[in-house]
């Protein structure tokens, strides 16, 4: 499967160009415009691999562009400019892009910079799936201490035995223990 790519660049003979570039070493440009603005919304529509986006365009800049798909997370962003100076590359830098390209651009240079950009786009969501899960394994951790404590207290059970009421009742009803620990803190299950 070819990885998808949305262009948003203000020039239209470059962006042409860069269409032509990509679809040549095999991506699949899925959307394209010249404006910042619409680029986010192509990114929010199509939910390409990748956006490549000009610093310098109407509707939105593409360091604004950049920092709204980023928040979102919705793919990797490469900047592609004419501006080389250290500010805007800190600027990119800051509203997210995991790639920076500086026209002219050789395509010996631009498909290097597309893998590392979307490479880095899938391990930062992976570690964001990561952080989600174990958020989601202390939550279901507290529920649990906090139900123990519910059996403890009102029912007079040692916390060995709260523990193991909560996970018996899991597994006879096939569900979660953060569940079950969920009911116990309502006051709709007792032992």
């Amino acid at each position: 499967m070819s990885l998808r790519v949305v262009i948003a660049e203000d020039e239209a003979i470059i962006r042409m160009d860069l269409r032509e570039t990509l679809e040549e070493e095999g991506y699949d440009v899925v959307g394209e415009t010249g404006r910042g603005d619409e680029a986010v919304e192509l990114v929010r529509t199509l939910m390409p691999d990748l956006a490549v986006l000009d610093v310098k365009m109407p509707g939105m800049d593409g360091l604004e562009a950049a920092g709204i798909i980023t928040d979102e997370k919705l793919c990797g962003v490469l900047i592609l400019t004419a501006f080389s100076q250290r500010e805007v590359i800190e600027q990119a830098r800051d509203a997210g892009a995991l790639a920076y390209l500086v026209k002219p651009f050789q395509k010996s240079d631009l498909v290097p910079a597309i893998e590392v950009a979307i490479g880095r786009f899938r391990e930062l969501r992976n570690l964001t799936g990561e952080i989600d899960a174990l958020g989601e394994q202390l939550e279901a951790r507290k529920t649990i201490d906090r139900a123990k404590g519910v059996l403890i207290d009102e029912c007079g059970m040692r916390e060995g035995d709260a523990f193991s009421f909560i996970q018996r009742t899991a597994m006879s009803e096939r569900t979660k223990m953060r569940d079950v620990a969920a009911r116990v803190l309502d006051g709709t299950l007792r032992p």
